[in-house]
């Protein structure tokens, strides 16, 4: 099948994992590929004869601005942007730190809109461009003591559909990646401070291990991240690119789990993640 040659891409979220692979792809297919980060260090050793670096925090106006304004000043154009970042928090939703949350819907959610509104107008003019929207198989089915990330990534996965139809008509396509396993660093990261739940204060101390057995699920013989950024990059390139990506260690199966009778998901869930030992009277 035919690919389109010569894209200037942009790739948020670029420190590692997924971003970080796929801006390498897109960059040896001979793309011009932004790949940006927060932190400019963190793209060390990231390197292509196509491949530029560029600071980029995805939750700030200004540094949003600076970014495109250098893609463009550079390029005069860009064909693809690729909404990577992102960030993970573990633990029961009743305990959660609030500004925690807030930051992740942030970051999950609202940057990508806001990278979407920042670029939409360069594409309006050309009458084409691909926005590409990296979610989750868990934005389809909901798992315990990881319900921030999985409520962001399914307001990002109907974000994205209701994006797809109001821009169409400018020649811009919308395609949603709902990734399994892949290796990455973000259970550890979301991992952070997980440990006050195996503490007194938390009534969800009996279950701290199925807690980490979550945060550690998605890095259980993940698919590698090449592996993933090449059938990624092979969808988005395509002529005619498919409206969503499901792909990752055990993505087609947990994807068909969500489509279960909601009541049966809950029993499966509760079984799996050991939420049968929490019972009032053990908190009494």
């Amino acid at each position: 099948m035919a690919e389109l040659s010569d894209l200037v891409v942009l790739v948020t979220g670029c420190s590692t994992g997924i971003g970080r692979a796929l801006a390498a792809e897109f960059a040896r297919r001979g793309h011009h590929t932004y790949a940006s980060a927060r932190r400019p260090e963190a793209l060390a050793g990231l390197e292509g004869e196509r491949l530029e670096k560029l600071e980029l925090d995805v939750t700030r106006a200004e540094s949003i601005d600076l970014a495109l304004s250098r893609v463009i000043e550079q390029s005069g154009r860009i064909d693809v942007l690729v909404n990577n970042a992102g960030v993970n928090l573990f633990g029961p939703l009743a305990e959660l730190p609030l500004d925690q949350a807030r930051r992740l819907f942030d970051t999950n959610l609202v940057a990508p809109l806001a990278l979407v509104q920042a670029a939409f107008p360069h594409m309006v003019r050309r009458r084409t461009g691909r926005i590409v929207n990296i979610g989750s198989v868990v934005g389809v089915l909901p798992t315990p003591f990881a319900g921030s990330y999985c409520a962001s990534k399914a307001a990002l996965h109907m974000l994205s559909d209701v994006l797809r139809m109001e821009v169409a008509p400018f020649g811009i396509d919308v395609i949603v990646v709902q990734p399994g396993g892949v290796r990455s660093n973000i259970a550890e990261s979301g991992s952070l401070g997980i440990e006050r739940y195996s503490g007194e204060a938390s009534f969800y101390r009996r279950v701290y291990k199925s807690i980490q057995a979550r945060a550690n699920a998605s890095q259980d013989d993940p698919m590698e991240a090449g592996d993933f950024a090449r059938q990624v990059v092979d969808a988005v390139t395509r002529r005619h690119p498919p409206r969503v990506v499901t792909l990752g260690s055990g993505a087609r199966t947990l994807s068909a789990l969500g489509r279960l009778p909601g009541p049966l998901v809950d029993r499966l869930m509760t079984r799996r993640f050991g939420l049968r030992r929490l019972t009032a009277r053990e908190h009494d």
